[in-house]
């Protein structure tokens, strides 16, 4: 994690991470203010805090209460080295917990990360640079040496090439890559979390068999998202973008939509509209994008190559980000290494939804199959020792899919993962669900798993896919776990060179009679391709193009935006607008406009719900303000303040619609309740003298927004980039 540093008045000192910032000061007798705690206050306050995490952590997972358990610190200084200090951290439980959970609360403290870096013992590097800001991390790994070249099945470099190559691609992009965890809790099983310093909401996960596998999926992933603009998938990018000479790419083309709203001529082919146009409902309109908010400059457009005869079809990009998130996206060392991850992780995808919602029953890989791959083993054993029973599932279908299972059961919670993986070669296949299976998890992050079910409208119905694919926390069918499978086990192998292996996958897709079309972005230095399979690879249902398509942002996001600045006769406007727009009271606000909000503000919490309340506020339609509120109340979920304020505004808004009540009558006991700026707050609401409590005034240059400007500064270097590029 980057945090900058800024030099305040006197001693005090401004650190920024992320979206926070902390003050620091020094006490008055060190010539201080004593505005506030000093950097050595807050570092021993982080470890009893994380402390105080774990055993929090602990307690949820297993519905201990802990109202009543208390932790405190003590640093004991040795008189004769003030840098030799024994923390001491005592816990206090009540008697009703069990010994079981004693010793297991004690064990959750002993996990502290604060703790263990100390007692490994940090290695500081200090030095001077010529603009922080320039700085690429001298990242993760140094440049590949002699002898010492890692080679594993699918990649036609060696892992310490792979590693420099992209760590320098993405260096000459300015990108200053963080790595923000590692994580090998089972053998043979690595995973990280990388981030763009500059702007942590492009991040990737990694995972792989080997920390330096781990750091070249992680690596691959973050170039592949820049490449194919999924990190600013459905994001604004403001008027300066969206204005310029091309929004997404150079060869992008734009496409006038006439007055009667029909689908221009010359987007898609005949096969496409088939699959996305069934009913004839789609419009033009249904295809302005998201990104450069500006419907006026019509439908921008995508080039893809139709792989069956060469052929150019141009693909909206908001049909692309409507439907597809990230499947079939990757990078490599070759075109053909990328090709195949891609194509690999569509069959991965597509197969995982025709188990899950056929509730189809998977052959076992037999063990003597399994023994093949003794580090797997050794994975799949340590995390039985840990009492996760696992089933090791062939799920080629017959030998048709290159592509595997590994399936978690928890008997602690009842939950279950189904993790996938596909690769031309079995091993590989296998060894990505393993992975999977822990990438960015420690064991209490298994008991967030849905347990299986029976009810099979809740396995099919379309969104419990969506899950699967966001972050596997689907619904799983029980039937999924018979005994008696559906099909016989294929001991399949498909693998050959990686140029072999393109030429397998595409055929599978022949005999399915799919068409593919493919996306090369080879321009910034590193193969990265993108593999459309229409009717096969979506990860959104083809309707979400008419009946829930993200660029209803357009209609909304301006008159947002300017709040603060629109007469009532605009709020008005709004607001039934938001009424009859069928739209989800409890989308959040962020979701709804692609804006980003930072998520510790009103802003950043805000939902459809909450804005409509705050708009009945304002035009001093207390009716519907007061049927909000009760709805908020009941169903929300927000910072406690929020609800306070709202709760003293539920009892103002029902004093002021009963004509037997005088507000004077409870103000100083409501006061004594709520606090006077809570109930000045709620006062100057209900009269019309405060509007939008809590909403900082913004606009549609997105002034103040700096976690949005922040990616918005990200895109700019693509972009920037990009228009040096040779795109011809």
């Amino acid at each position: 994690m980057e945090i900058k540093v800024n030099f305040l008045d006197n001693l005090r000192l401004e650190a920024k991470f992320d979206d926070f910032t902390v003050v620091t000061d020094q006490p008055i007798r060190y010539k201080g203010d004593g505005s506030a705690p000093s950097p050595f206050d807050y570092f021993l306050a982080s470890s009893a805090m994380c402390a105080a995490y774990f055993v929090k952590v602990y307690c949820l997972s297993r519905d201990i209460p802990t109202d009543n358990i208390r932790l405190s610190q003590n640093n004991i200084v040795d008189p004769e080295d003030r840098y030799n200090q024994i923390f001491k951290i005592q816990v206090e439980l009540p008697e009703d917990i069990s010994e079981k959970d004693r010793k297991g609360i004690l064990r959750s403290i002993e996990r502290c990360t604060v703790k263990k870096v100390v007692q490994t013992g940090p290695e500081f590097q200090i030095e001077v640079v010529e603009n922080l800001d320039e700085d690429a991390q001298a990242l993760l790994m140094g440049a590949p040496e002699g002898s010492s070249l890692t080679y594993i099945e699918g990649k036609d470099l060696p892992l310490e090439q792979t590693i420099a190559n992209m760590t320098q691609i993405l260096a000459d992009f300015g990108m200053k890559i963080e790595i923000a965890s590692w994580r090998n809790i089972v053998p043979h099983v690595w995973s990280l979390h990388i981030r763009d310093a500059a702007s942590p909401m492009c991040f990737t996960n990694g995972k792989g068999a080997t920390k330096e596998a781990a750091l070249a999926s992680a690596l691959g992933e973050f170039i592949e998202r820049l490449n194919c603009n999924f990190f600013y998938n459905d994001q604004y990018f403001g008027p300066e973008i969206g204005n310029s000479t091309f929004v997404h790419y150079p060869n992008e083309k734009w496409f006038a939509v006439d007055a009667d709203d029909s689908v221009p001529a010359g987007l898609l082919d005949a096969y496409c509209r088939d699959i996305y146009d069934p009913e004839g409902e789609l419009c033009g309109s249904h295809l302005f994008d998201t990104n450069s908010g500006n419907p006026d400059r019509g439908i921008c457009a995508l080039p893809f190559t139709r792989h069956s005869d060469g052929e150019t079809v141009y693909f909206p990009s908001n049909l692309i980000e409507n439907l597809y998130l990230s499947n079939g996206m990757s990078a490599g060392n070759t075109l053909a290494e990328a090709q195949v991850q891609c194509l690999s992780e569509i069959f991965e995808r597509a197969v995982k939804k025709e188990i899950l919602e056929n509730e189809l029953a998977l052959p076992d890989v037999p063990a003597e199959v399994l023994a093949r791959y003794p580090e797997l083993v050794e994975g799949i054993q340590a995390l039985e020792a840990q009492g996760y029973p696992l089933l090791v599932k062939d799920a080629s279908l017959g030998g048709q899919f290159p592509v595997a299972c590994i399936t978690l059961m928890n008997p602690r919670t009842g939950g279950v993962f189904a993790s996938f993986g596909a690769h031309p070669s079995m091993h590989v296949a296998l060894e990505r669900s393993l992975t999977e299976l822990m990438q960015g998890r420690s064991f209490e992050g298994l008991n967030d798993f849905a347990p299986p079910t029976f009810n099979s409208m809740a396995v099919t119905e379309p969104n419990n896919f969506v899950e699967h694919f966001i972050d596997s926390s689907g619904v799983v069918s029980w039937r999924f776990f018979s005994d008696e499978a559906d099909y016989d086990f294929a001991d399949w192998d498909f693998s050959g060179s990686n140029d072999e292996d393109v030429e397998t996958l595409f055929g599978i897709l022949a005999e399915l009679e799919k068409e593919a079309y493919v996306a090369v972005h080879d321009q910034l230095g590193a193969p990265v391709c993108r593999i459309l399979v229409p009717g096969f690879s979506e990860v959104y249902p083809v309707e979400d193009l008419v009946w829930d398509n993200t660029n209803v942002a357009l209609q909304y996001r301006d008159d947002i935006l300017n709040l603060h600045r629109l007469t009532d006769a605009q709020l008005d406007d709004l607001v039934e607008r938001l009424e009859d727009s069928q739209v989800d009271n409890y989308t959040d606000i962020i979701t709804f406009i692609g804006v980003e909000f930072d998520e510790n503000t009103v802003w950043g919490q805000l939902t459809i719900l909450e804005l409509k309340l705050l708009i009945y506020l304002a035009l001093q339609r207390h009716e519907e303000a007061l049927e909000l509120v009760e709805m908020f109340l009941q169903y929300n979920d927000n910072t406690v303040e929020r609800g306070l304020f709202y709760r003293a505004m539920q009892a103002m808004l029902e004093i002021e619609l009963d004509e037997e009540l005088e507000r004077a009558h409870y103000l100083a006991n409501f006061t004594r309740m709520y606090g006077q700026e809570v109930i000045d707050a709620v006062a100057g609401s209900v009269d019309g003298t405060v509007r939008f409590y809590g909403l900082t005034p913004t606009n549609s240059q997105l002034d103040g927004l700096d976690k949005h400007q922040r990616l918005i500064e990200s895109y700019k270097k693509l972009h920037a980039a990009r228009a040096k590029a040779n795109y011809s």
